[in-house]
């Protein structure tokens, strides 16, 4: 089985777009997404449709249920931003049909997916939707202890934007120090799987990664951050810092 796994699209298409052809370049047999299609990005809709076109299994994220929900522990410009999100995915035109399509994905979304020995979630193993496991939590070893003790074997999460891979013995390995590629071992491991539509460690492309066997393999994927950004600022609801920070990859 080849599967990619996508997460963290934040309404970015031009970033999904690139992504999808990248993904069907390299013959996978399924694609996996872990949530957070919506929010921050200027195109929910079409995000939307192209996960449910597009990917096997969808899991949920905190931004998709802030978007049917009020959003709770957000600042103040992913707030506005989810609060225009859900105005979009309810007055964007369209058919009926296509309208409550999308709500009806949302509404019915997982909070996580199993595939023994794998585990998929949009956060953690512990809180599947909010909490955020950060490259420095090795340090946290009690976090970490509770977080591997819910784990088969591997799993995969999205949530940080931060690509890497959580071994058990407390380290973090980042995509660079292994050429992007990881080979799974004896080790239990978490995997975060990178952001599609606004990646937070310092490279501003597309990050998704590619189950193959006991290979997982980080790619990176080049698109035009202008045409979002650009989508962004013209949009007065969404913060023009949600431009700014995909130019930076921050």
């Amino acid at each position: 089985m080849k599967r990619a796994i996508i997460s963290d699209i934040h309404g970015n298409l031009e970033a999904l777009k690139a992504v999808l052809a990248h993904i069907k370049a390299q013959s996978v047999d399924e694609i996996f997404c872990l949530g957070d299609v919506v929010g921050y990005g200027p195109n929910p809709c079409e995000c939307l449709d192209m996960v449910i076109e597009n990917c096997r299994v969808g899991l949920l994220g905190n931004h998709d249920q802030g978007a049917m929900f009020d959003p709770e522990g957000f600042n103040s410009g992913a707030e506005r931003a989810i609060f225009w999100t859900r105005n979009q995915l309810e007055n964007s035109g369209g058919p009926r049909e296509l309208i409550d399509r999308r709500w009806d994905f949302l509404g019915t979304l997982p909070r996580i997916h199993r595939d023994d020995p794998w585990l998929f979630v949009h956060g953690s193993p512990r809180n599947p939707v909010n909490e955020y496991v950060f490259p420095e939590d090795i340090y946290n070893q009690k976090k970490m202890e509770k977080l591997f003790g819910l784990i088969t074997k591997g799993c995969f999460q999205g949530h940080t934007h931060v690509p890497g891979v959580f071994l058990e013995s407390l380290e973090f390995i980042s995509p660079e120090q292994t050429d992007y590629a990881f080979n799974i071992g004896d080790e239990r491991f978490m995997v975060n799987v990178g952001s599609v539509g606004q990646p937070r460690d310092g490279d501003p492309r597309a990050c998704y990664v590619i189950q193959e066997d006991r290979t997982i393999r980080f790619n990176r994927v080049d698109y035009d951050i202008n045409v979002t950004a650009e989508r962004i600022y013209q949009t007065p609801d969404l913060d023009n810092f949600l431009g700014d920070r995909l130019k930076e990859g921050r």
